[in-house]
């Protein structure tokens, strides 16, 4: 994910189902270490100085013409943005997710922009829905050439508070559903001739902090996967490689710590604030269309000798972790 600091919700780049009950909500903590309302007050001084939103323009490319992708994981956050992006690109997706309405909504979006795009409700978690999204997808478009694997989810809070239904919800969507997933692409990919498969792992795969042992151990778990799976298919011409995003400004983060409600400038201010302090690089969140960017970059065909990457792509978080 992006996102290194979200506490029982649901990931960036994630999906829709919440996150099970957390049985201490009293130990919630807030991504700004403070209250969110202590937050609002200190953010105000922050205004000054935030740095300008970057805004990404197409320049015209078609990279993914004739092409059909598929995205987990698409009704918010990076994979929505990345189903935007696949889309203006020329290629014709398939994408899934667990709510509804935004899926049909980020469906209309792209055809009203005159891209082509079919949304299928779908849980990762669940082999016949994700086999099924799959076998649908190729349905419609005929073939299979690009897969983003980003769904997820993340539960924080110290190893030993986790239940085991807490653990097997964000293993069972983070890591097994990057395999169920995998299992049902890559057989129509073999069948087209190759293709290319990008998996959302994050900046906690690398280095990470307290609270966060199955997140950032499902994390970890999709570098193994992805460069052993590499090494499986690159003779079929199949590009397996993972993308390490840090962490990312999205609607999602700015609910999960209670900010939906305050004005922009205080969330802007705010997630300033945070950034400077974790981000020494470039002192900012991501935003999830640059995170898409990316993805975008590493599934085309601009790179055909990337194998079995870990890709980063954090402001500088991990750098100065190392």
């Amino acid at each position: 994910m992006s996102d290194d600091e979200i506490e029982n919700t649901v990931d960036d780049g994630g999906d829709a189902r919440p996150a099970p009950d957390n049985p201490r909500p009293s130990r919630r903590r807030i991504i700004f270490g403070a209250t969110a309302a202590g937050t609002v007050g200190a953010a105000l001084g922050y205004v000054r100085g935030l740095q300008p939103r970057v805004e990404l323009v197409s320049r015209g490319a078609r990279r993914f013409a004739g092409k059909v992708v598929v995205v987990t994981g698409a009704t918010s956050g990076i994979g929505r943005a990345a189903a935007l992006a696949f889309a203006r690109e020329g290629g014709h997706v398939g994408f899934c997710g667990r709510r509804e309405t935004l899926g049909h909504a980020v469906e209309r979006e792209i055809r009203a922009a005159g891209g082509e795009a079919t949304y299928f409700r779908a849980d990762v978690t669940i082999e016949a829905e994700i086999r099924g999204f799959i076998e649908a997808a190729v349905a419609r478009y005929g073939r299979l050439d690009v897969a983003f694997n980003n769904a997820g989810i993340t539960i924080e809070k110290p190893l030993h508070e986790y239940t085991a239904a807490e653990w097997d919800a964000v293993v069972h969507t983070n890591l097994r559903g990057v395999f169920f997933a995998m299992k049902y692409e890559i057989p129509h990919m073999i069948a087209a001739g190759g293709g290319s498969i990008v998996v959302t792992s994050s900046s906690n795969a690398i280095a990470t902090g307290e609270r966060r042992s199955a997140y950032s151990a499902s994390k970890r778990g999709l570098i193994g996967l992805v460069q052993s799976a590499a090494l499986d298919y690159a003779p079929h011409g199949i590009r397996v490689n993972a993308l390490i995003p840090g962490t990312t400004d999205t609607a999602l983060v700015r609910n999960s710590v209670g900010m939906e409600h305050v004005p922009d400038a205080v969330w802007e201010a705010a997630a300033a604030q945070w950034a400077r302090e974790h981000v020494p690089g470039l002192q900012r969140m991501a935003t999830a269309e640059e995170i898409a960017s990316f993805a975008v970059m590493l599934a085309s065909d601009d790179h055909p000798y990337l194998v079995g990457a870990q890709m980063i792509i954090d402001g500088g978080k991990t750098a100065h972790a190392g």
